[in-house]
């Protein structure tokens, strides 16, 4: 047997591969990103025909080049060389600050559709909420993490209304303000400007609360409580007409009326944003219509963000749109492989939540293009265009793979 060959840190250095980590991952994220820039060129198209919209097709697809090799390829890669050991110590501050940055979007953001959701940075707009949703999961995975030993057991509400009885208190303090609190703060400040944002935010908690072996019983009273909280919290927001509480129960209602309703509608004005994405999927076919050659672009309303994925399915056709469904599926599949060679529970809840958020986001996304969920304007991760989602998604993406390349999981089989 060959003796270990001695190796100086600056030779181990310069011997390490670029791109660490969980190779599916990052194949996945190649081929997202490159789904990216031609459903961007493609879609835009149309802008070339809108004598209000001075950003041509070319234009648009420099952008989002410059977006992807600027925010998404650098985030990207300097978290996942990042420890995850950093992201725990440092998730508390980056939580807070980001709740903070959310909440001056009310008072010095930009708005756009009446919601105020921008931090104007020099030439750029920053959506902070954004990094807040990343934020959360962290947050919350470092508060399950400090728990594992008994949280199985524990209770995440009181038990009763009595909350100056000291057991009740104790359930407030020590369970619910902790492991719930982030949550709840976190969709407190983000729902007046984007509700599904904090909806995403409420499911991909409750699944990673699940990961980390909270009760079942535990986990249907928090649900229960969460949505009657949300429901009374929109119907609140629409009656003082404050942020878009109004625009949600509008999208709902009309949503509610299209799917119990079976009235058909002659012109396209008469049809909403989702019908008309429906009919991009229908003209799809199995193979679609072919790159640059989609006939709905003109009728599918921002067919480079909030229907995205409408649009491929129409150039790509519906065998490649499931194709694509699936690679956000495997992005989750893959975070729970890294998980189950875990040895320790905040970077195993980190990559699960994190990949559930993903997921959760794209699924809602394709959900809305069928219909079978009401309008949300939510992106589709790693491809709709937009600075702000492109940076979290690579975000969360990079910190998976940072656990992914930790000796204690490669080594690991």
């Amino acid at each position: 047997m060959s003796k270990r060959e001695n190796i100086t840190p600056e030779e181990a250095l310069r011997r390490a591969p670029i791109f660490e980590g969980d190779r599916t991952l990052w194949i996945i994220y190649a081929a997202l990103i490159v789904i990216s820039i031609l459903v961007v060129y493609s879609s835009t198209a149309k802008m070339a025909y809108d004598i209000t919209s001075s950003l041509t097709t070319t234009e648009s697809l420099r952008q989002q080049i410059m977006l992807i090799m600027v925010v998404s390829l650098p985030f990207i890669f300097v978290t996942h060389k990042i420890n995850y050991t950093f992201y725990h110590r440092w998730a508390s501050i980056l939580y807070w600050l980001f709740v903070l940055l959310t909440v001056a979007t009310y008072f010095v953001g930009n708005s756009m559709n009446g919601a105020a959701r921008w931090l104007p940075i020099g030439p750029f707009q920053f959506q902070p909420s954004e990094i807040l949703k990343v934020c959360t999961i962290l947050m919350l995975a470092r508060r399950m993490a400090e728990r594992q030993s008994t949280i199985h057991n524990i209770k995440l509400l009181p038990t009763s209304f009595r909350i100056s009885d000291p057991v009740q208190k104790r359930i407030l303090v020590e369970n619910t303000w902790p492991l719930l609190g982030p949550v709840i703060v976190s969709c407190a400040v983000i729902a007046p400007a984007h509700i599904s944002s904090a909806v995403i935010i409420g499911i991909a908690s409750l699944l990673t609360l699940y990961i980390g072996r909270v009760s079942k019983r535990e986990l249907f009273k928090t649900l229960i409580v969460g949505v009657v909280s949300a429901a009374l919290g929109f119907t609140l927001l629409a009656m003082v007409g404050m942020g878009r509480g109004d625009t949600a129960v509008t999208r709902l209602t009309r949503w509610v009326t299209e799917m119990t309703t079976s009235g058909e509608k002659q012109y396209f004005y008469e049809m909403s944003d989702t019908e008309l994405a429906m009919i991009a999927i229908h003209n799809g076919g199995l193979m679609g219509e072919g790159a640059g050659h989609s006939s709905s672009r003109a009728i599918v309303i921002h067919p480079e963000s909030d229907y995205a994925y409408a649009f491929f399915a129409s150039e790509y056709g519906v065998v490649a749109a499931l194709v694509l469904m699936l690679l956000y599926l495997w992005i989750t599949f893959r975070a729970i492989e890294i998980c189950r060679r875990c040895t320790t529970a905040f970077p195993t809840l980190m990559a699960a939540g994190l990949g559930l958020l993903i997921t959760c986001q794209a699924m809602l996304h394709i959900l809305v293009q069928v219909n079978l969920f009401p309008e949300t304007g939510q992106t589709l991760p790693l491809i709709s265009r937009g600075g702000s989602s492109l940076m979290s998604m690579s975000i969360a993406l990079g910190m998976i793979i940072s656990v992914s390349r930790m000796p204690s999981i490669t080594t690991k089989r």
